[in-house]
């Protein structure tokens, strides 16, 4: 059976559900799953774009645009 297959009959199974349950179980998975495929299309950074995020960091640091760590955990506590 072919993935589109695969799909409708997954599809018309839903649709019978009758437990409210199994359809938010189902759909964490789904939300779980298209998280999963962002994660896999994440590029990685370039040597020369990690270059300039590093030289940015630093300026950014010697130039006191910074925040703490107790400065970000009391804004959210």
């Amino acid at each position: 059976m072919n993935l589109e297959a695969r799909k409708i009959e997954f599809v018309q199974e839903f649709l019978k559900l009758q437990s409210e349950e199994a359809v938010s179980r189902l759909e964490k998975i789904l939300r779980k799953e298209k998280q999963s495929d962002k994660e896999r299309n994440i590029e990685p950074m370039t040597q020369d774009e990690l270059d300039n995020r590093i030289d940015k960091s630093e300026s950014d640091f010697i130039n006191n645009r910074f925040k703490t760590s107790p400065e970000l955990l009391a804004k959210y506590e």
